[in-house]
């Protein structure tokens, strides 16, 4: 395996961590910014409501999108141990 191809899969598993990790990402920035929105709006200053809010949404997130989480994850793991024989 020459070092061209090990860029490239090291490109990869960079590119699926930031596409993996991004819908959860997202919806806790969302959720946050409309909470904090609201608690502005509305005068109320309690720290745990936005914390709890978004940890209920990542986690609505996660259970949603966990199908395609696996199927990612698991065709990026099939195309590198596939290669695993070809290492010198």
């Amino acid at each position: 395996m020459n070092p061209a191809e090990i860029i490239h899969f090291t490109t990869q598993a960079l590119t699926l961590v930031l596409f993996l990790s991004l819908p959860p990402i997202l919806v806790a920035a969302l959720v946050g910014t409309l909470v904090s929105l609201v608690q502005a709006l509305t005068q109320v200053q309690e720290q745990t409501l936005g914390f709890v809010v978004k940890l209920i949404a990542v986690i609505i997130t996660l259970f949603v999108t966990t199908q395609w989480l696996g199927a990612e994850l698991h065709s990026f793991a099939t195309l590198t141990l596939d290669k695993i024989p070809q290492i010198r």
